[in-house]
């Protein structure tokens, strides 16, 4: 928790910093997602504002790239960053990135393991019996499968990460001194989802240790 609380708090400390540092050109987050998506020859992809602050995100399902007041409009380092990050999302999707088309095949799984793995280890602990191994592994399996989709998730946030950062350089969107701001904002956002990982992965670990002991007993 620890470690979560302390990502999330770089995150909206890097992101307020160069939030206020405006980029030379004067281009908003929603201009360069639009010439990066061109540039990449995807002309199916909408781009819309959604509510919220830092709740930026591609949705595969639909392609539409979903951009923050904030960044859809905003001018800033910080703004850009992030729009790129999001456009590089949909570059994954658009030439099939493994670890994107995994992390889509998990998302039910994922789903189904968040929401069985603990009713069925309290069934287990709650009944006993002979079942009750049974249960307990069963629902540290479907926690696994939410641990499997964090872990997943990693690649699939470097790698739009990179995407971002070198499009941002390499279409002249920001200049090089530029680019380090724009660096340390999806950084420290990467850092959440590490935190994120880190902790889903101690927290197996805690159930196995928990539970394998008892099975022992």
């Amino acid at each position: 928790m620890i470690l979560a609380g302390l990502a999330q708090a770089k995150v909206s400390s890097t992101y307020n910093k160069y939030s206020r540092v405006p980029n030379r050109r004067g281009l908003t987050g929603e201009q360069v997602a639009a010439q990066m998506l061109i540039q990449a020859g995807i002309h199916d992809v909408r781009i819309e504002r959604v509510a919220g602050h830092l709740t930026d995100h591609y949705d595969p399902r639909t392609k539409t790239l979903r951009l923050s007041s904030g960044v859809y409009d905003g001018r800033s380092v910080a703004a850009l960053g992030i729009a790129a990050h999001e456009t590089g999302h949909a570059i994954q999707h658009d030439t099939g990135y493994v670890f994107l088309v995994l992390r889509s095949t998990l998302v039910p799984l994922s789903n189904l393991g968040s929401t069985l793995a603990w009713p069925l280890i309290l069934i287990g602990l709650l009944f006993g019996g002979s079942s009750s191994n049974m249960f307990i592994t069963l629902g540290i399996l479907f926690y696994a499968l939410a641990v499997l989709f964090t872990v997943v998730t990693l690649p699939v946030e470097f790698n739009a990460s990179s995407r971002a950062l070198h499009m941002l350089e390499d279409q002249y969107f920001l200049d090089a001194d530029e680019i380090g701001g724009a660096r340390k904002v999806l950084s420290a956002a990467a850092m959440t989802y590490v935190a994120a990982a880190a902790v889903a992965i101690l927290q197996l670990l805690r159930l196995i240790a928990i539970f394998g002991g008892r099975r022992d007993e």
